[in-house]
């Protein structure tokens, strides 16, 4: 939110007068032209330090963009400044950054502090005013040069655990203008690092519909045994065709239990470098492309983040140097290769796994082939879609293109189980017969990525702006009535990710209130993600970044308000919604609005006083508002 004109002259007298802050954690290294300042460690500087994770590591929905430093889970340890310049932007927010500070320096690069606990000095002071101005318990402010200087040295801040931490640390970054640097890359001695990264999984998988793994098309993980830092696979992968490995794993700090990224990865056949991976630098306008980098499907399905070893279509990151390759394996049919994989941490800590492809034709019968284990099912990996059924001798397979029937046999078989393949680029089929059981995948439009298309159907409309995927989609859609005359519409597969927002447009069997209670939801599991909506000629249109199933409810019931404690100091109070989530709070004391902080982890708001010498007394009232507006109003008296 930018200051206005009258604001920042009103600052630069606060400043004028507060401008010696700072002032009593000065360093040695201030008394130094701020040019040639080299950056301190903002926690503890000159002591051994700790951290809980590093920069380029993945997280569920984007790549860590700095260092995690460890305050031994305590709150209120001294946030230094890393070097001299001046307070640029403010934060304060129940999730991300939560509470958080940016200083700008002379050489052209932006610290940032977050997961703060209090702001120290008069940036506090002007914060907590600003809230109270604007009347938001959230809240980014920028400033001007000049209005709050900062000196190398001097405690900004106090550590803490707000916003979306998992528990007390201070999150710091180094970054120009919107690229994140590795902070490690500074030259901190207060971290260690002796340790190579660990390695937990090798993950093989077949990159088109012509290649095999042992036999079979599709992904398949083993683990390594390993002695030390070498790590490897004891019997050879029978492969064909191009190949692709990914790895899961993570690095480790000295003095610390946490898991880490693994930044620098180099992949040999035969000596031959085919793919070299180096993350030192991050885009901080792109957080989603980590989903071009690990196996989103094994993410979404279990959890595990595995690093792509070689570059797919969709995949723009500038962590790769194509010089040596893609990283797509090409069997060599003549002799067994040894792969190479080299794993480094940024300190030169180096593990790594050697495995053997051993080339095989391709063949029908696959003698050790699992039994299937439901009579038929499908799945889609890249372009290629594959079907799975018990094997059915006396029943001839068919598929469906536009009402065609065509015979099909399948592509490798044994006695328990079938599988027949698809290039999805060559023809969609309507349905698949196979076994008695009829299979549709329900696909009703490829779309390429790079360009702006809509979808329009009798039940469900998809709008997908330039940008949004990031490969090639073939998109599925479905709308089921349930017994209980519910209904679900399917968009998508919750398998594939999405980089931007599309806006989907639902139209119901059934009659529904038009109103902002009853709004689309996305299935999860047993419960709901509240997606909104609005109404219009009996549709309802939202927009999403996930896609699955999705289902039109009515939230009648308000949030519950439980008080934690109320007293002349503070109040605290836990706030929750059932379904649709809470969508705003207001306090007021004798019809004064009172400032309340939020932590969406603990589900708690407290309050906070203007003036800290005041006492709360009279009447507090307290509203709290769902998504729905659906609103929950207490009332108290203070004495």
């Amino acid at each position: 939110m930018k200051l206005s004109k009258v604001v920042i002259c009103i600052s630069l007298l606060i400043a004028h007068t507060a401008s010696g802050q700072f002032s009593e954690t000065d360093s040695a290294a201030s008394a130094k032209p701020r040019e040639q300042e080299r950056y301190i460690f903002p926690i503890k500087p000159g002591s051994t330090g700790s951290l809980a994770g590093t920069m380029g590591e993945l997280r569920s929905t984007h790549f860590h963009s700095g260092i995690d430093i460890r305050t031994n889970n305590e709150i209120g340890w001294p946030v230094l400044a890393a070097k001299s310049g001046y307070i640029s932007r403010a934060g304060v927010s129940p999730v991300g950054y939560g509470n958080v500070l940016y200083i700008t320096h002379p050489d052209g690069n932006t610290t940032v502090y977050g997961h703060l606990d209090k702001f120290k000095g008069a940036v506090g002071d002007y914060i907590l005013k600003e809230r109270y101005r604007k009347k938001q318990s959230s809240i980014d402010l920028d400033f001007a040069p000049n209005i709050f200087p900062v000196k190398q040295g001097d405690t900004i801040a106090y550590a803490g655990n707000t916003g979306s931490s998992g528990g007390p640390h201070l999150h710091f970054n180094i970054q120009r203008d919107e690229i994140a640097l590795d902070p490690l890359n500074f030259d901190f001695s207060e971290i260690r690092d002796g340790a190579p990264p660990v390695v937990q999984k090798i993950a093989l998988k077949t990159l088109d519909i012509n290649s095999r793994i042992n036999d079979r098309f599709g992904r398949f993980e083993f683990y390594a045994s390993h002695t030390g830092s070498n790590y490897s696979l004891n019997t050879p992968i029978l492969a064909s065709g191009t190949i692709g490995i990914e790895v899961l794993g993570f690095d480790r700090v000295d003095n610390a239990r946490y898991r880490c990224g693994i930044n620098y990865i180099e992949v040999y056949v035969d000596s031959v470098r085919i793919f070299s991976q180096k993350i030192e630098e991050l885009n901080l306008k792109d957080p989603r492309a980590i989903y071009s980098l690990i196996d989103y499907k094994a993410h979404r399905s279990y959890g595990n983040r595995f690093y792509k070893l070689y570059i797919d279509d969709g995949n723009t990151l500038g962590f790769y140097s194509t010089s040596p390759g893609n990283g797509q394996i090409r069997v060599d049919s003549t002799k067994t290769s040894t792969i190479r994989i080299v794993l480094k941490d940024i300190y030169g800590n180096a593990s790594q796994v050697k495995l053997q492809l051993k080339p095989v034709a391709v063949v029908k019968e696959v003698k050790f082939l699992e039994p299937a284990t439901v009579p038929a099912a499908y799945d889609i990996q890249d372009n290629t879609l594959s079907i799975i059924t018990k094997t059915c001798p006396a029943v001839p397979a068919r598929f469906y293109v536009n009402g065609t029937e065509h015979p099909i046999e399948p592509d490798y078989f044994n006695a328990g189980k079938s599988v027949y393949l698809f290039d999805l680029r060559k023809q969609i089929p309507d349905s698949i017969n196979v076994c008695g059981q009829t299979l549709i995948p329900n696909i009703k439009a490829t779309v390429p990525s790079g360009v702006d298309f809509k979808y329009y159907s009798e039940r469900i409309d998809v709008q997908l702006p330039k940008g949004s995927l990031f490969d090639t989609l073939y998109l599925n859609t479905n709308h089921t009535l349930r017994p209980d005359s519910s209904e679900v519409f399917t968009v998508g597969s919750p398998f594939v990710p999405l980089n931007r927002f599309v806006t989907v447009s639902l139209k119901p069997v059934g009659n529904y209130p038009a109103d902002k209670r009853t709004a689309v939801y996305r299935m999860i599991g047993k419960g709901y993600g509240y997606e909104g909506g609005k109404w219009l000629n009996g549709s309802i249109s939202f927009t999403t970044r996930e896609f699955g199933n999705f289902v039109i409810l009515e939230d009648n019931v308000p949030p519950t308000i439980q008080v934690i404690y109320i007293n002349n100091q503070a109040a605290r109070f836990k706030i929750k919604d059932a379904l649709s989530g809470i969508n705003s709070f207001e306090a007021t004391l004798n019809g004064k609005w009172l400032l309340m902080n939020y932590d969406a982890k603990s589900n708690t708001i407290m309050s906070e006083k203007l003036n800290k010498h005041e006492l709360l007394k009279g009447d507090l009232v307290l509203t709290v508002t769902d998504n729905a507006g659906n609103k929950k109003i207490i009332k108290h008296r203070i004495p």
